[in-house]
């Protein structure tokens, strides 16, 4: 498990994939634990299936910051089909990556050109259609992220989803997050298994 002191997380998907909902989701799970914590979306064109980008900050301290996160901590691929070149800008050497993909850690992390201790995938798509009956991920990939990197518990996130979406799609959204935190996999969660 990966454990810094500050977490600055960028999010890319699609249009319509719920990029936003999921910052807004680990942002409000961060709350609930007593942290500070900003959530927001940076959009281009503003329609269904072009490229997003969200930004989630959480920190034990207040946060002054307002501005877009060049350099993130981590980086949650929504839509493994989005150019590379858009989620490794301005990547660090440290930057861990959540891939929704059907490749392994090893796979993506080759193809991306990065160590693969740095790399985590989850098959985020299949899972939204197994429980949610549609491929909208960002759910799982919240569950994904935080079993990789110990942001938060899942218990916070799973109050959170409940908050954020009700009844029936709050419960259906909760065993997405629960899934991804049990089938993200990657080659130092393996080590660390």
């Amino acid at each position: 498990m990966i454990v810094l002191p500050r977490y600055e997380i960028r999010w890319h998907g699609r249009g319509g994939q719920g990029a936003v909902t999921a910052s807004m989701v680990l942002a409000m799970a961060a709350i609930y634990e007593g942290k500070y914590a900003q959530a927001f979306p940076e959009f281009g064109a503003e329609r269904r299936g072009a490229p997003v980008k969200a930004y989630t900050r959480i920190d034990d301290e207040p946060i002054r910051t307002r501005e877009p996160i060049l350099h993130p901590d981590i980086v949650v691929v929504l839509d493994p089909s989005l150019p590379k070149k858009l989620y490794l800008e301005g990547v660090k050497d440290t930057t861990v990556f959540v891939v929704n993909t059907k490749k392994s850690a090893r796979e993506f992390a080759s193809m991306l050109e990065v160590p693969v201790d740095r790399v985590y995938t989850v098959d985020a798509f299949k899972i939204a259609l197994d429980i949610l009956k549609v491929p909208i991920v960002n759910t799982a990939m919240v569950g994904a992220l935080v079993g990789v990197v110990p942001i938060v518990s899942i218990e916070s996130v799973k109050k959170a989803v409940l908050n954020t979406f009700s009844g029936k799609l709050g419960q259906v959204n909760v065993m997405a997050v629960e899934r991804a935190y049990q089938e993200i996999r990657g080659i130092a969660k393996e080590v660390s298994a």
